[in-house]
């Protein structure tokens, strides 16, 4: 899993060649609780870096999920808005919500490996 990516927001990013796919980290999910809705963009959407691409929807509160890099939206995940469990699932699996064309890749430069994502919760607790 060394591929993947992470933010502040936390979200997880996948990159493949020019595309991200992006779906949200277990602790976010954790933080949301049950899940109850999600909202997706429409295709073809531009994206501006930091910019939200989706909303979840817990019984907790609604959350935005946002993109780490400015672009198009390429995909949706339709699946997981008629089954949010997915969304607990691997981000290289079934867990990602929309995957994005890149206009900029030196934005995935400012993103997060694993070990400092780790390191990033450990001082939020």
């Amino acid at each position: 899993m060394s591929a993947l990516k992470y933010t502040k927001d936390h979200e997880c990013v996948l990159v493949k060649g020019d595309t991200v796919w992006i779906g949200i980290t277990p602790h976010a999910q954790d933080a949301l609780g049950d899940l109850v809705f999600l909202d997706l963009p429409d295709i073809g959407k531009k994206v501006a870096k930091g910019g939200d691409v989706a909303v979840i929807e817990s019984v907790k509160a609604a959350a935005e999920v946002y993109t780490p890099v400015a672009g198009e939206v390429v995909e949706v995940n339709k699946a997981m808005a008629g089954d949010l469990d997915l969304i607990k699932s691997p981000v290289n699996d079934n867990g990602w919500i929309v995957k994005v064309k890149v206009a900029d890749a030196s934005a995935l430069n400012e993103l997060m490996d694993e070990a400092a994502y780790n390191e990033y919760l450990k001082g939020l607790d």
